[in-house]
C-alpha cells in the first residue's frame, strides 16, 4: 500500500476530553512529544501518525472510564500493546487517543488441570512462557516479535508454530472486552466448547481494535513435548522445498514448524547470525512428542524430502541450539533489513490453500525475477502463508514505491485468485485496506454494519480493517 503523508494532531492541554483524562490519570496522560511519536508508529514503513495523547491504564476500571469520556467528547482510541505490527495498525489517522495497555501485564490465573490460563492484555507470549516455565505447560502461538497477547488477539496472530498448535481464533477461549461506549463485557466460557448464543470471542479476534478495546485473554495451553528436534534441509529449487511441505502436510505428519527461505534469506541470516547454511532454497523443521514418534515423524520427513532433491538433515536436539536456529528465523526481518542498510521493511503477506502454494510461490519468483528486483521470501508454509521484504530507500522512496507496489498488487490478486487471503497473519491495520472489497465482496458492508452497531461513532481505532 502507498505510504500515506505523515498526520500530525496536535496536543492541546485545554481540550476538556483531555483534561478530564488529566484528572482521573494524573502523570499516566502524556503530551509529550517523543511519547506521542513513539505510540503513533509501528514496525512498518508507514508513515508514523502521532496521537493527541497517550493514557497509560493500569486495570478494567480506568480503561472502561477512559472509553466514557473518548466517547461522550467523540474522541477516537487507538489500543497500543508493544507496536510490533506490520501494517499501520497504532497509527493515529484521525487523532485521538493512544490506550497503551502494556502496565496491564498481569498473569492472573492458570488452571493447569484444564490446560488453560488468563493473562491480561499487555502479557507478553515470552513473559507467559516464562512464567509458566515450572508447570509444565506453555503457550505456543509464536509470531517472533514477543508481541502483546491482547495485540496477538486483535490481529489474529499466527506463526511458526500455526501448523500443529493453529492460530489465535483457535487458541483464545474468552475475553473481556472494553465496548466504545464504555461498558465491560467478557465473552466465552473456560469450557472447550459451547454452542450457546452467538460466538462474539470469535468476532473480537481478528478486529484491532475497531470494535473494543481488549483487557484480558482466556487462552488454552498445551503440555511441554517430551522430545523436541529441529532439522535444516536445502534444495536445489524451489518447487523442490515446496512440494515436501506440501507432501507433508497431505500425508498428516504433525509436524509443530515448516518455515521456508529462498537463497537470499538464507544469505541475510548467514550474515546475520553466523551461520553457514547453503545458499539455496531451504526448510526449517521442528517436531515434538516422544522421542520415538519424533523420530519417526523425521524420518517420514526425510524420505520426503529426498524424493524432492533436498540435502541431508543438519540436526539440532540439545535446546540451546534450537533456540539459536529459531532466534535467526525470528530475525529475519532485520537480518533483510542489513543488506540493504538503512533501508526500511515492508513486509508482505498472503496465505493460500496449500494445494495451490507451490503454483503461487512460483508464480511470484517469477515475477519478482522478471522485474528485476532484489526481495527475500520466507513463509510458514506449512499453512500456506508466505511473505516477501520489500526493502526501501527512504531516500528514494517515492520512485521504490512505484516499482514495488505494482509487485504487491499482483501478488495480492494471485494469491485471491488461488482461494486464499490478502493477509493470514499481519492483519489489515489500514495498509491493506485497498485488498478488502476484493477479497470480502458483498460481505463488507456487512461488516460495515458490525462495525456500526459496535461503534456507532467510529470512534475505535478509525481508519483500519474496514474501507470508509
Amino acid at each position: 500500500m502507498k505510504q500515506s503523508k505523515k498526520t500530525t494532531y496536535s496536543a492541546s492541554s485545554k481540550d476538556p476530553c483531555l483534561q478530564e483524562l488529566q484528572k482521573l490519570l494524573g502523570e499516566r496522560l502524556s503530551l509529550s512529544e517523543s511519547v506521542r511519536e513513539q505510540h503513533g508508529r509501528d514496525e512498518s514503513f508507514h508513515a508514523s501518525a502521532p496521537p493527541e495523547a497517550v493514557a497509560f491504564a493500569e486495570n478494567n476500571d480506568e480503561v472502561a472510564e477512559i472509553a466514557r469520556i473518548c466517547f461522550q467528547y467523540k474522541k477516537p482510541i487507538i489500543p497500543f500493546g508493544t507496536g510490533t505490527s506490520l501494517e499501520g495498525h497504532v497509527a493515529a489517522l484521525h487523532g485521538g487517543v493512544c490506550l497503551d495497555v502494556s502496565g496491564m501485564n498481569q498473569v492472573l490465573e492458570v488452571n493447569e488441570n484444564d490446560l488453560d490460563c488468563r493473562v491480561q492484555a499487555g502479557v507478553t507470549r515470552k513473559q507467559l512462557n516464562q512464567h509458566l516455565r515450572n508447570s509444565g505447560l506453555f503457550f505456543p502461538i509464536d509470531p517472533g516479535a514477543d508481541a502483546s497477547l491482547g495485540g496477538m488477539t486483535a490481529t489474529r496472530a499466527s506463526g511458526t508454530n500455526a501448523v500443529r498448535y493453529g492460530t489465535m481464533r483457535e487458541n483464545v477461549m474468552g475475553l473481556t472486552v472494553v465496548t466504545a461506549d464504555g461498558r465491560i463485557i467478557r465473552t466465552g466460557t473456560r469450557a472447550r466448547k459451547s454452542s450457546a448464543g452467538y460466538d462474539l470471542t470469535r468476532l473480537f479476534v481478528g478486529s484491532e481494535g475497531t470494535l473494543g478495546i481488549i483487557t484480558e485473554i482466556q487462552l488454552r495451553l498445551y503440555g511441554v513435548p517430551e522430545a523436541i528436534s529441529a532439522a535444516v534441509c536445502s534444495f536445489e529449487t524451489m518447487e523442490g522445498a515446496v512440494n515436501t511441505t506440501i507432501s507433508t502436510i497431505q500425508m498428516g505428519i504433525p509436524v509443530a514448524r515448516i518455515e521456508l527461505m529462498d537463497e537470499v534469506q538464507v544469505d541475510a541470516i548467514n550474515r546475520y547470525a553466523d551461520f553457514d547454511y547453503a545458499l539455496k532454497p531451504t526448510l526449517f523443521f521442528e517436531f515434538h512428542g516422544t522421542e520415538a514418534w519424533v523420530k519417526e515423524q523425521a524420518e517420514m520427513v526425510k524420505e520426503i524430502s529426498n524424493d524432492e532433491g533436498g540435502s541431508d538433515f543438519q540436526w539440532e536436539t540439545r535446546e540451546q541450539e534450537r533456540q539459536k536456529l529459531w532466534e535467526a528465523r525470528h530475525n529475519a526481518y532485520y537480518a533483510a533489513l542489513a543488506l540493504r542498510p538503512g533501508s526500511k521493511g515492508w513486509p508482505t503477506d498472503v496465505c493460500v490453500p496449500i494445494s495451490r502454494l507451490a503454483d503461487c510461490i512460483l508464480e511470484t519468483r517469477q515475477d519478482i525475477d522478471e522485474c528485476g528486483l532484489f526481495v527475500p521470501l520466507v513463509g510458514h508454509v506449512g499453512d500456506g502463508n508466505f511473505h516477501l521484504l520489500f526493502l526501501i530507500d527512504p531516500e528514494n522512496e517515492e520512485e521504490e514505491l512505484k516499482r514495488y507496489q505494482p509487485l504487491n498488487d499482483r501478488l495480492v490478486e494471485r494469491a485471491l485468485r488461488m482461494g486464499g487471503t490478502c493477509s493470514g497473519e499481519h492483519g489489515i491495520g489500514s495498509g491493506k485496506l485497498k485488498y478488502m472489497e476484493a477479497e470480502h465482496g458483498d460481505s463488507l458492508e456487512l461488516m460495515r454494519q458490525i462495525k456500526q452497531a459496535f461503534d456507532p461513532h467510529n470512534l475505535m481505532n478509525p481508519g483500519k480493517v474496514i474501507p470508509a
